[in-house]
């Protein structure tokens, strides 16, 4: 009978040590049992195959067993057995998706009434409680109110929301999680070296994957595997049967990206449809690659030398920027959910990684890696004997020779810059300006604009200015706080808050607070010019 039976039930755990995943709720029940405060009714919540009934069945085992209240029931008692194969008396299992009504509902606690006939208790188990209909619950109600001290309810639910309040507050709740993934993999290798089955671990990492946290799926996915593979689990096998993206194909995928190459980028996109491959999973696993990208770049420990795609990844987080990463993420998350709006999956995904070779930085060079960020000069200018002094408000640190009043925030508006080589010279401070050299400090928030392209363009835009070359170099340092844009955003909140107070001290706006118990919304206040006067508000 064992060889026929699916694994799923032939595995199911018969105690609370068996158990996966669950520790805390395994833990709560152990300490009510050993230290005997029992609830009168017990509510399980949790997704689909994560171990409610499980654990419901395994408790009425526990309250029940011959030898006693106990933890860890014998297993072996009449009791135990009967249980466990489904024929105890004084166990009733309802599923509430099927008996919905109220008749049913008043006959079941009619008999909850009567002691139990061989049990410590009679127990009731009632499997998606919340499918109930609302006057069910009333009927469950008053009985959950004054319990007869002989019954235990035992409710699991896939919906907890839908359960009445007045029934959620006169439960014990435990929410059952989604089993990890190592766990599903740790477990369903035991089975199959109990069962003699050869394996892979990357196979079973595959099936505990597709499993989504569900132990129950995962061994249904298991049998399936075993069948598909004539009895034998294998990668590729498992792959096939669950339709699973090989991860070479995103790893190119990547790799193409980076050298800028749309041909390969749609070639590897044609071998994929001629695949019938998942466009929907292609993205979906995208988004995992890049998030262990960005682990690895960010936490390095939190990716394992233990799984397949280790060097690629590492290798990948030491050329692509975490921005770059980030961008990548959020496209390959809003293409799959448009893949329902496009012609079809295959010019939605083709699209999506158009987008993403789009947005590619400019300094990967095609059929070469990318380039490395430029090196910056992170060495400070307070040498032996020279101390920068305060600066006053609205004053420079350094002034050209041949023209004293020109400071470096005047100097950005008169060079044609624009995007972000505008952008880098806003958010710089010169720690020296003079005729023949310009230093620039940049603060460590915007050190992602120092590329060298930018820097180029500066570069560029000073020598045209001054009529020679110019010797400009950028540092990460601390700044004073006068860096162009941060004069010109103290120049607007100052405007702002002239037009407010403007605004306020205006006879009719005062007149309308005063008798009609107006309110200013301060935000809806924005300063304007006039061509005669640049301090007008409106």
């Amino acid at each position: 009978m064992s060889q026929t039976q699916v694994l799923a039930r032939k595995w199911r755990p018969r105690n609370f040590t068996e158990l996966t995943g669950q520790e805390h709720v395994v833990r709560a029940l152990t300490n009510a049992l050993e230290q005997n405060r029992l609830h009168h009714a017990y509510l399980l919540t949790g997704t689909r195959g994560v171990g409610k009934t499980t654990i419901a069945r395994i408790l009425a085992k526990s309250l029940n067993c011959e030898i006693g209240i106990t933890a860890a029931p014998c297993g072996t008692c009449p009791t135990c057995m009967q249980i466990d194969s489904g024929s105890f008396i004084d166990l009733i299992e309802l599923d509430a998706a099927s008996n919905t009504q109220v008749d049913n509902m008043r006959e079941l606690l009619e008999n909850a009434l009567y002691a139990p006939t061989c049990g410590r208790y009679k127990i009731y188990i009632i499997d998606e409680v919340h499918m109930l209909s609302k006057s069910a619950f009333n009927a469950m109600l008053k009985t959950l109110e004054e319990p007869p001290t002989h019954v235990k309810f035992i409710l699991a639910t896939t919906d907890q929301q839908k359960i009445p309040i007045t029934v959620l507050s006169r439960c014990l709740q435990f929410n059952l999680k989604q089993i990890p993934q190592p766990q599903i993999t740790d477990h369903l290798k035991k089975i199959l070296a109990q069962e003699k089955i050869p394996c892979d671990i990357l196979s079973l990492q595959l099936v505990a994957r597709a499993a989504q946290g569900s132990m129950r799926d995962a061994l249904s996915l298991l049998d399936q595997a075993i069948a598909f593979g004539a009895g034998k689990i294998e990668e590729a096998s498992v792959r096939d049967m669950l339709g699973i993206i090989d991860h070479s194909y995103l790893f190119d995928l990547l790799d193409a990206l980076i050298r800028k190459n749309g041909v390969k980028l749609l070639s590897l996109a044609d071998e994929m449809d001629a695949q019938c491959l998942s466009f929907d999973c292609a993205l979906q696993d995208m988004a995992v690659i890049l998030h262990r990208i960005a682990l690895a770049q960010a936490v390095p420990q939190a990716i394992g030398e233990d799984i397949p795609e280790y060097v690629r990844i590492n290798a990948l987080a030491k050329i692509l920027m975490p921005d770059d990463i980030q961008l990548f993420y959020q496209i390959a998350l809003h293409g799959r959910g448009d893949l329902s709006l496009a012609p079809d999956e295959y010019a939605g995904f083709t699209m999506t990684l158009l987008r993403m070779l789009t947005f590619m930085p400019e300094g990967f060079a095609a059929n070469q890696q990318p380039p490395q960020v430029p090196p910056i000069n992170t060495q400070h200018l307070v040498k032996a004997g020279h101390k920068p002094q305060p600066i006053p408000e609205h004053t420079t640190q350094h002034v050209l020779a041949d023209n004293p009043d020109l400071t470096w925030p005047q100097l950005t508006q008169r060079l044609k810059l624009a995007g972000m080589a505008k952008m880098l010279a806003q958010h710089s401070e010169a720690k020296i300006l003079s005729a023949d050299k310009i230093e620039l400090c940049v603060p460590e928030a915007h050190k992602h604009l120092l590329e060298k392209k930018y820097q180029d363009k500066i570069q560029s835009a000073l020598n045209t200015f001054f009529g020679k070359p110019i010797a400009l170099d950028f540092f990460v340092g601390s700044i004073t706080g006068l860096t162009p844009a941060a004069i010109q955003q103290r120049a607007e909140e100052e405007k702002q808050a002239e037009a407010i107070a403007a605004i306020e001290k205006d006879p009719v706006v005062q007149e309308l607070i005063e008798q009609f118990d107006a309110k200013l919304i301060i935000p809806s206040i924005k300063p304007i010019q006039n061509k005669g006067d640049s301090n007008d508000e409106r």
